[in-house]
């Protein structure tokens, strides 16, 4: 086999839980390969390379050998190098920036003093407008 479809290896190679996922991937602009970007019918072959973009992170795969069925994590080295910088794998462990407040299931639209309450508390936490010293 010299070639197979992107999706196709994409899935295979376990980028992808469902060959659905990385056709959609494709069809939205975040696969490259070789820095162009392609529809999931494009054929890769050895030695090319692919760009995923997943969440924040690039992931970028150096193809070794075409593969058409979906092979173990163990056994996905043999078949593609994973080149991602750790820069950009560090990027997974970044702290999460977002203010949420946990409301329990089944409890509802907050009332009007649950509304007073979540205003007052997202007041201390963010500051709208620094005073000026002079």
């Amino acid at each position: 086999m010299d070639a197979v479809r992107i999706d196709k290896f994409l899935w295979a190679i376990r980028v992808y839980k469902t060959r659905t996922d990385a056709t959609e991937a494709c069809k939205g602009s975040k696969v490259t390969l070789n820095g162009v970007d392609v529809k999931p019918s494009r054929e890769v072959k050895a030695g090319d390379r692919i760009g995923v973009r997943k969440g924040p992170v690039s992931y970028t795969f150096k193809v070794l050998a075409p593969l058409e069925k979906r092979v173990g994590a163990k056994d996905v080295a043999a078949y593609a190098e994973n080149l991602t910088p750790q820069s950009e794998l560090d990027k997974l462990h970044a702290p999460v920036e977002t203010f949420f407040i946990r409301r329990d299931r089944g409890a509802g639209r907050p009332t009007k003093k649950d509304r007073r309450e979540m205003d007052s508390l997202y007041d201390s936490f963010f500051v709208d407008e620094i005073p000026d010293e002079d």
